[in-house]
């Protein structure tokens, strides 16, 4: 146990500094200067069974104040709740942006839903406007209403291809308390910002609820083509980009909200399960590394410490509660930002060992044939049948 617990501690010392300050929650919206003259956008909204959330998201697009001209384009990927005809019945009665709504169909071989959608949308965009930027955007997003002038003025100013803002997820119950925030804080750890935004980095990945990108640039990387069978769309998006000599920046909203619950401990876990083995790619080495890289930096501590002080173990104790120690003081910045009480962050690790049993629920659920399901819709491996629909 020794052992194990200075591996920790050298471990956090190395995320503390040298992974790119990933804790730290200062990235925010680069130089926003006002540019000389504002270029048109299309604003892209796939949506499917979104009647709950649409009432809050869409008037906040259609009430963007922007000086360009901006038009919203949502599609109706195969509603059965009616979103389509609440979406038009909205834009009837709040008035703002011009909007237009369609439906692409069911998606093509090889498509994931959301990402046949995002291609309607931009074919649409394409016939009917002269867009420099295409606003892609969920349909449980709200965006305050500079949101779109804001992000238009740092692409300009710094010239980037694509601007992606972490949209600052709902955090009401006790559960969303618990694990929403360590959401964004692990995928910090993954993608750190700062790397993500260095020109040349290898590093990228982007938010999917909110990304500006540069029609330009999305020829050039053959967005949504070159990624249709992409789970995780928005990270593969941001790679085709920076790949293909795009610059790219990434960091936490201001004024960009996701408004979707998820009040209890079931939704959070689909939620990330769907994906998780994904981001893995699926491969059983990187499965077993994972959970015991999560054993020994998140699990480790805390029983070094109980450990220590019930055998006595001095050694074993100091390094388990200094690991801890750092553990907890990287995640409060995560915490200030959800305006959330300092005493979560000693339970990281109880959060760490939920998030190692959704990706193990993942990978369980791939080898049974129901992978990344979501609304009705099964997306398995590239290159397998998906079936029909999750059960």
């Amino acid at each position: 146990m020794t052992w194990i617990s200075v591996g920790s501690l050298a471990a956090w010392l190395w995320l503390l500094l040298g992974q790119g300050f990933f804790w730290r929650t200062d990235v925010r919206l680069p130089d926003r200067r006002p540019p000389d003259d504002w270029p048109s956008v299309a604003i892209v909204v796939p949506a499917r069974d979104e009647a709950e959330v649409l009432p809050e998201s869409l008037p906040s697009l259609l009430a963007q104040d922007y000086p360009g001209r901006a038009e919203v384009f949502l599609v109706d990927d195969g509603s059965t709740d009616g979103t389509g005809e609440l979406a038009r019945s909205l834009a009837a009665e709040r008035g703002g942006l011009p909007l237009t709504v369609d439906s692409p169909g069911e998606p093509g071989p090889g498509w994931t839903g959301k990402l046949w959608a995002v291609r309607h949308g931009m074919a649409l965009a394409r016939a009917r406007t002269d867009a420099e930027y295409l606003l892609l955007t969920d349909a449980d997003i709200a965006h305050a209403p500079g949101s779109l002038r804001e992000l238009v003025a740092a692409a300009r100013a710094a010239d980037l291809d694509l601007v992606s803002q972490m949209a600052r997820l709902r955090v009401a119950t006790p559960w969303e308390r618990l694990i929403v925030p360590a959401f964004v804080y692990f995928f910090s750890q993954l993608y750190p910002f700062r790397w993500v935004n260095r020109p040349g980095g290898r590093t990228a990945a982007a938010a999917g609820g909110c990304v500006l990108l540069r029609r330009e640039a999305a020829e050039r990387a053959r967005i949504p083509d070159a990624i249709r069978h992409a789970v995780i769309d928005d990270v593969t998006l941001a790679r085709a980009v920076k790949r293909t000599g795009g610059r790219i920046w990434l960091g936490l909203a201001e004024r960009v909200d996701s408004i979707r619950p998820y009040p209890r401990l079931g939704q959070l876990w689909r939620m990330v399960s769907r994906s998780a083995y994904a981001q893995l790619l699926y491969q059983p080495l990187l499965l077993l590394a994972t959970v015991a890289g999560l054993a020994v930096v998140y699990l480790a501590p805390p029983a070094a410490v109980a450990a220590g002080a019930a055998g006595g173990n001095v050694p074993a104790l100091a390094a388990g509660a200094a690991a801890w120690a750092v553990m907890t003081g990287t995640y409060l910045p995560m915490l200030r930002y959800y305006r959330q009480p300092w005493w979560l962050a000693p339970l990281l690790p109880f959060t760490a060992a939920l998030y190692l049993l959704m990706t193990v629920d993942s990978a369980v659920q791939h080898y049974r044939g129901r992978g990344a399901a979501w609304k009705g819709r099964t997306y398995t491996r590239p290159g397998t049948t998906p079936p029909e629909a999750a059960p």
